[in-house]
């Protein structure tokens, strides 16, 4: 399974976990693998069914999933898939 690092503020939806493990073959199925396991997450990590937020940042083993096919992207068991929450302000 992948692993998938949770940011601080999300860890509530987690319990406190800051890396679970979660299955799927691509970053879409393991983001429904990780909604599925914590369900909390759905309104954190989702606009609307299988669209992520515009300010939830996706990364496979550092690399912008926006960049690659997106929630299609491939995922291997050994990779890290990174939830980065944008922040705004001023």
């Amino acid at each position: 399974m992948a692993k998938v690092s949770i940011p601080t503020p999300l860890r509530p939806n987690t319990g406190g976990q800051a890396t679970v493990e979660a299955a799927g073959s691509t970053v879409g199925e393991v983001l429904a693998d990780l909604v599925r396991l914590h369900p909390d997450l759905q309104k954190r990590l989702f606009a609307g069914e299988g669209q992520l937020h515009q300010y939830v940042n996706v990364y496979l083993n550092d690399e912008d999933i926006r960049f690659m096919d997106e929630l299609k992207t491939p995922v291997k068991e050994t990779d890290e898939v990174g939830i980065i929450p944008a922040i705004a302000g001023g």
